[in-house]
């Protein structure tokens, strides 16, 4: 009985040495690693994507680029075009209560106030405001609708056939509205070739005033100018439900530049960061 007695209690003792002789932070690391998974390679969220040399047209990379998409904002680079082809940069326009209707993004402006061109194109450029847009659009059109119009001419002109613009700023309209990711580089590609578009959205922030007097801040809406990256990618945001985010924009490699569109994205900046790194070649 005793020599029974004795050897549980052995036993007993050997079990509670072998659970001391593993820490706790040893077992939760040991089960941390076995619950782990290698994490696999980067997935781009964008639905649509493309990568090309500006100047040959050359496509490095082309994800799904002629797909329908929603342009949201970034058709303000085709509102941007018009308005530097058919207005002075120091005019000045009149709000109409029109624009002061419109939803955000937005600088809140007030009917009658007067703005000069140049301003109002870094409101929708930087800010991307909606109601600035609309301002510029009536200023060379006389009409938001005969601005589409326009807007809808020249982007055959340029070669963007499978777009269709509803208004001048990209939100949500009752008429359809779509493009592409290769017609939006298309259109990008053409404003590059407007001094002031190009200095623009290199900006990152901008002050502009009426003639009144009324004292705006602007901030851009392209993130990549804020996220410290080792080079600069400039471009034109976008967003809205539906559409999801999506960007069009440029950088440049070895004195090329490089154009990149992503659209319908989830992981905007993942995506360009991947993209412009893993494609383009620039260590970001």
């Amino acid at each position: 009985m005793k020599t029974h007695f004795l050897r549980i209690t052995v036993l007993i003792a050997l079990i509670f040495s072998a659970v001391a002789s593993v820490s706790y932070p040893d077992a939760w690391a040991a089960k941390k690693r076995k619950g782990a998974r290698k994490a696999g390679p980067y997935v781009i969220s964008a639905r649509s994507a493309l990568l090309m040399d500006m100047t040959s047209g050359d496509k490095i990379l082309a994800k799904d680029i002629t797909r329908k998409i929603l342009p949201a904002s970034t058709t303000k680079v085709l509102t941007a075009i018009l308005v530097l082809e058919h207005l002075d940069l120091d005019a000045y326009l009149t709000v109409s209560h029109k624009a002061t209707q419109i939803l955000p993004s937005k600088i809140d402006v007030v009917e009658g106030d007067q703005y000069q061109v140049r301003d109002l194109l870094y409101a929708a450029l930087l800010n991307s405001a909606n109601d600035a847009a609309i301002v510029l659009a009536e200023g060379v059109a006389g009409s938001e609708a005969k601005f589409v119009q326009m807007m809808n001419q020249r982007a055959a002109q340029i070669g963007a056939r499978g777009t269709l613009f509803a208004n001048a700023h990209g939100l949500p309209d009752d008429t359809p509205q779509y493009s592409t990711a290769y017609d939006m580089a298309l259109i990008f590609r053409e404003a590059m070739k407007k001094p002031f578009f190009r200095e623009a959205i290199t900006a990152r922030f901008k002050k502009i005033v009426s003639k009144g007097g009324k004292l705006t801040l602007l901030h851009s809406h392209n993130r990549c100018l804020f996220k410290g990256w080792k080079h600069d990618v400039y471009g034109k945001t976008g967003y809205t439900r539906e559409a999801r985010t999506c960007f069009v924009g440029y950088f440049e490699r070895e004195g090329k530049m490089l154009l990149i569109a992503v659209f319908s994205c989830s992981r905007r900046w993942d995506d360009i960061k991947y993209i412009v790194e893993h494609y383009g070649g620039v260590d970001l």
